[in-house]
């Protein structure tokens, strides 16, 4: 039968097991919520993505942004609360729905990682060009974690009468620090560059029009982008029954109109199927104000709301008309009808069709995305700006009358950008909402990106990160010599004052039996117990306060 003192010594493993599994929580939903929170720039698709899995609208991208943040806030407090307690001595008790809590956190964490790296992958590529922002900040950030940690770290390991132990955990901090002292040196950024090297701010092509000021791929929308200051506009083009383009994205009507009320049996029907007689009886705005799928229609006064309303489905030849009156350029995906209809084979003619006879557009403001009979549409009409989805070789672009890229921002490079713009290619990235992106783009020499946020964007006067890498490199040696210096301060004084040296006169020591706290991790259940006289019932165990050193050897 085991002793009290032996079920003592197993607790304490337990709890120490436990502050373990605390830490690497932490680690955990941190990474996470960083992922998430740095994703901000495709919730929009990723609602979509669940709409048109579920059927139903609902914010999910918000929702685990804020899951994500109420997880890593009580996982913080429980971390901050066990490193005050370690920083004086105190012995830890982890209440068992804080064991639970973590292990939720923990599981949350694991899960909404691996699944989202399953269906969405590409997001670390968005993680890995947002530290090419925030890793100065975070390297500050970081440094000044581990001058914090550093006290308790003294205190314990001066305290430890096992050598080995002692040289491991003293390996384990200085290793993690001095990596994060040297990580500047593997960082890279195009936003760190010298004085009068930056180039023009690139240009704006509004995404569908100004989706989170008006209904996507409406005369509203575009109208709005125009007024926003965007220089360009972004559609997509499907062909109706009967040889009408008009804009739509999606391959049916059900996410942008109300054709489950007018045409109920329809619903997925694909939205080339339907006539144009068909498609104005729908309603392309309705839709914007009940789900209001970037959180901006409130903004929206009376009038607005109403013309909201009344969005029709436009036609190719209407956007086009509208871009010819505001000079504006324009880029459009272009969808192929599907097998069994009459224009499957003549897509491409009728659009040019449109674009030749039907409006008033010049063909030199029309970059020609599609890549289908791209020869023969550079025969029909030489002056389209031929326009690339593939970061194809130079000389195969060149080959092709490639004139400008479109490519996803994921593909973006300061190096390849620089080799197509050598040779007269321009690149266009689609799609970027958020300032720090814009602003990564705006350094790598980005002429141009599609976007959803033309309002927001047009208002950045500079990057939202800027240094030279003078300037840089005094910041990173700065942050590494005071936190080298505060690191050794904090070791001399927990070493002085484990071997009993007095710092300043009056000073004294507290020796065994003198008074002690008791703290539990509980954040409903913290006491403090003084004036206690210790006759041998409580004996030295791994985390007893106030004494010169830590016994880590079981009770025998």
């Amino acid at each position: 039968m085991l002793s009290q003192l032996q079920i003592n010594y197993l607790n304490c493993k337990l709890e120490c097991s436990c502050f373990a599994l605390l830490i690497v929580t932490f680690i955990l939903t941190l990474i996470f919520l960083y992922f998430w929170s740095e994703a901000q720039n495709d919730y929009n698709d990723f609602d979509w993505f669940n709409f048109g899995n579920l059927g139903f609208w609902f914010p999910w991208s918000v929702v685990l942004l804020v899951v994500a943040a109420a997880l890593f806030t009580y996982i913080a407090l429980l971390l901050v609360l066990a490193v005050c307690l370690l920083s004086e001595g105190q012995r830890l008790y982890l209440h068992w729905s804080h064991k639970i809590g973590i292990l939720v956190t923990l599981t949350f964490s694991i899960s909404a990682t691996a699944v989202l790296s399953d269906v969405w992958s590409k997001e670390w590529t968005t993680l890995l060009l947002s530290f090419q922002v925030t890793a100065p900040f975070l390297h500050v950030g970081g440094v000044s974690l581990m001058t914090l940690l550093s006290w308790p770290i003294a205190l314990h390991f001066f305290r430890m009468n096992k050598r080995v132990r002692q040289v491991a955990l003293l390996s384990l901090f200085l290793a993690v620090l001095f990596a994060l002292y040297l990580v500047p040196l593997g960082m890279y950024s195009p936003c760190i560059k010298e004085k009068g090297t930056l180039g023009p701010a690139p240009t704006l092509f509004g995404h569908r029009g100004a989706p989170m000021l008006a209904p996507e791929n409406t005369q509203m929308s575009f109208e709005k982008a125009v007024e926003s200051g965007g220089e360009g506009l972004e559609t997509d083009v499907t062909i109706s029954y009967d040889g009408v383009p008009f804009l739509m994205h999606d391959s049916t009507l059900r996410r942008t109109t109300n054709v489950h009320e007018v045409f109920p049996n329809r619903t997925d029907a694909p939205a080339a199927t339907f006539t144009w007689d068909e498609l104005e009886m729908l309603s392309a705005g309705s839709w914007f104000l009940q789900r209001d799928p970037f959180g901006t229609a409130s903004s929206l006064d009376a009038d607005e709301k109403v013309q909201v309303q009344n969005q029709t489905v436009p036609t190719l030849k209407e956007f086009l008309n509208l871009a010819a009156q505001h000079e504006r350029l324009v880029i459009f995906d272009l969808r192929r009808p599907p097998r069994g209809h009459p224009y499957r084979d003549s897509w491409i003619t009728r659009t040019l069709e449109v674009i030749h006879n039907e409006s008033s557009i010049n063909s030199s403001q029309v970059l020609w995305l599609p890549a289908d009979q791209r020869s023969l549409v550079q025969e029909l009409d030489p002056e389209l700006q031929q326009t690339s989805g593939d970061p194809a070789s130079v000389e195969e672009l060149q080959e092709k009358h490639i004139v400008r890229l479109n490519l996803h921002y994921s593909y973006m490079s300061q190096e390849q950008i620089r080799k197509y713009s050598s040779v007269n290619i321009s690149t266009n990235l689609y799609v970027i909402s958020q300032p720090w992106l814009y602003s990564l783009a705006w350094c790598a020499g980005v002429h141009s990106v599609t976007t959803n946020a033309l309002h927001v964007l047009k208002k950045l006067e500079r990057p939202l990160f800027l240094m030279t890498p003078d300037e840089y490199s005094l910041m990173w040696i700065l942050t590494d010599i005071v936190s080298a210096f505060l690191i050794t301060a904090i070791f001399i004084f927990h070493w002085w004052r484990e071997r009993g040296l007095p710092f300043w006169s009056g000073s004294r020591q507290v020796n065994e039996n003198g008074p002690y706290s008791k703290f539990r991790t509980e954040l409903s259940d913290v006491w403090s117990i003084s004036s206690i006289s210790v006759r041998g019932e409580i004996r030295s165990s791994p985390l007893t306060p106030n004494l010169p050193t830590i016994s880590e050897e079981p009770p025998i």
